[in-house]
């Protein structure tokens, strides 16, 4: 496989951006490589400057449900661009994509557009200290929310305590009010609302972990999180940045039948384009300025071109049998692949379109087995399955994804390539 040009790409780049990209994980380190330059992308394809083509199961981190540059969204988006790429001032583009939203995911009563889900969460997270007036977050080990400075909270060692901050940079003092518990551990959350129930602003929740590698909430657990936090009148804020229209048109909330008090959303809803959202009930979000006294603001939040890529997207979305044709396509595909993975100790998680492959014998429900996976021996696969030209998410630790896109002979060949892999 050539590579001169990504090469010579990353040389030149890191001249002038640090370690040469513009996200961490996008370098590639943690799996041996040096980074890939995209050129161009189309439904499942993504070609880089040496003419590589790659069938892709990262798809932007799952932005991409239906595949990279939907006829319909683009054209959506060049008509957006004729009109105008950003105004500052409200557009209708706004209001019916907030329309989308509220109908497909309810409990978004009202809805605050801002440019990536680190803003969303950020905002989601003030928000709920305005409203309650308390000051304290809940948070899973294993969860990420976004580099927003109190987020960044280090992975607890299975005890719940105030967490260090997890990056130079942050003091301690911004992540004091930050309280991480064990993903799945519902006496860890009963101990500290026991201890801090009167303080606690909210807790919030990937519903469906994905940043841990693809994580599934034990039986209960979702709906535990929602009893507790209604019982001590706590926020609970659902982070479906991820889930948000993955895996029904109304997320990881319709599929669980939980409605959370805020929810934030990203990824899918811009179509391809920088775009995210918080939202939740109605006397909540009217705590937001200019109606309340929680200031929030951004000089691109509601950009014409994302909006109109984005409702095109969630009309596209909300076709009849849409979810159940991709879900059931990825159903097979998820069986067919641990099958072929029989007695290979690796375990594959997945709910709807979304999977993780953790190279571990033993089961993975917490960030502390997660943890426990062969990260130098994903690492292995990682350039095996480059190499057989497929992209898969480069870390142990994320989510891959299928799309509208991905045809049966694709997944299949997948599958192949998998069963093929020699340690």
């Amino acid at each position: 496989m050539k590579r001169n040009n990504s090469e010579n790409a990353y040389k030149e780049a890191v001249k002038y951006i640090p370690g040469g990209v513009n996200s961490p994980v996008r370098a590639l380190r943690s799996v041996g490589e040096t980074p890939l330059f995209i050129r161009k992308a189309a439904g499942t394809r993504i070609t880089d400057v040496d003419g590589n083509h790659f069938t892709d199961f990262c798809l932007s981190w799952g932005v991409f449900i239906l595949g990279h540059g939907h006829p319909a969204v683009k054209k959506a988006a060049t008509k957006a661009i004729a009109r105008g790429t950003s105004y500052g001032i409200p557009s209708l583009q706004e209001t019916e994509l907030a329309m989308r939203i509220n109908k497909q995911i309810p409990s978004m009563e009202k809805i605050r557009f801002v440019n990536s889900g680190t803003e969303a969460v950020m905002s989601a997270i003030r928000l709920a200290r305005g409203y309650t007036g308390r000051n304290l977050i809940i948070k899973f080990d294993g969860c990420y929310h976004g580099h927003a400075d109190h987020l960044l909270v280090s992975a607890g060692s299975g005890v719940a305590s105030l967490n260090s901050s997890s990056s130079t940079g942050v003091p301690d003092s911004f992540v004091a009010h930050t309280i991480s518990v064990p993903f799945n551990d519902k006496n860890a959350v009963q101990k500290v609302f026991r201890e801090k129930g009167k303080d606690i602003a909210a807790v919030i929740v990937e519903p469906v972990p994905a940043n841990m590698g693809v994580v599934l909430p034990k039986e209960g657990f979702p709906e535990y999180l929602r009893e507790i936090t209604a019982q001590y009148n706590s926020l609970l804020i659902f982070d479906e940045v991820i889930t948000g229209f993955r895996l029904a048109a109304g997320g990881a909330q319709e599929a669980f039948g939980i409605k959370p008090d805020i929810s934030t959303i990203g990824k899918i809803v811009g179509g391809g384009f920088p775009a995210a959202a918080f939202g939740g009930r109605e006397d909540i979000m009217s705590y937001l300025a200019p109606d309340g006294p929680v200031y929030q603001a951004g000089t691109l939040s509601g950009n014409p071109v994302a909006m109109s890529a984005g409702s095109v997207t969630l009309e596209l979305l909300s076709g009849d049998g849409f979810y159940e044709e991709l879900n059931a396509k990825a159903d097979t595909f998820i069986t067919k692949l641990k099958n072929s993975l029989y007695n290979k100790e690796i375990q594959v998680n997945h709910t709807g379109s979304m999977f993780t492959l953790f190279f571990t014998p033993e089961e993975v429900h917490s960030f502390e087995d997660a943890k426990k996976a062969d990260q130098e021996r994903f690492a292995r696969f990682f350039r095996y399955m480059l190499a057989n030209r497929f992209y898969i998410s480069p870390s142990q630790f994320e989510a891959n994804f299928i799309s509208s896109a991905h045809s049966e002979k694709e997944l299949n060949r997948f599958i192949k390539v998998v069963t093929k892999f020699q340690e």
